[in-house]
């Protein structure tokens, strides 16, 4: 159990490390209630963002559902985060 919430938590770390450098945003303003308009992310820093997560973890990341419902950073690192780690149950 606790392997899984040290996995959860570096997994949210590197998600928030490729926010950063893709979406060129300060991560010190990468906090979990941010929303996702002041870190002045547009739809092509999204995909950009996506497209370097699909390649760091080897998984396809749907532009849907969750990831489209969320507003705040927290709520878009969860579902990447889920998203990931059911992928990689699969493998």
């Amino acid at each position: 159990m606790t392997d899984n919430v040290q996995d959860k938590s570096q997994l949210v770390d590197e998600i928030v490390e490729v926010i950063a450098s893709e979406g060129m945003v300060d991560r010190s303003k990468i906090t979990p209630d941010a929303s996702i308009e002041s870190l002045d992310l547009k739809s092509v820093d999204i995909v950009m963002i996506l497209t370097a997560l699909e390649e760091k973890f080897n998984v396809y990341i749907p532009m849907d559902g969750s990831l489209q419902e969320a507003k705040d950073v927290k709520s878009l690192i969860e579902a990447i985060a889920d998203h990931i780690q059911k992928e990689r149950e699969k493998q």
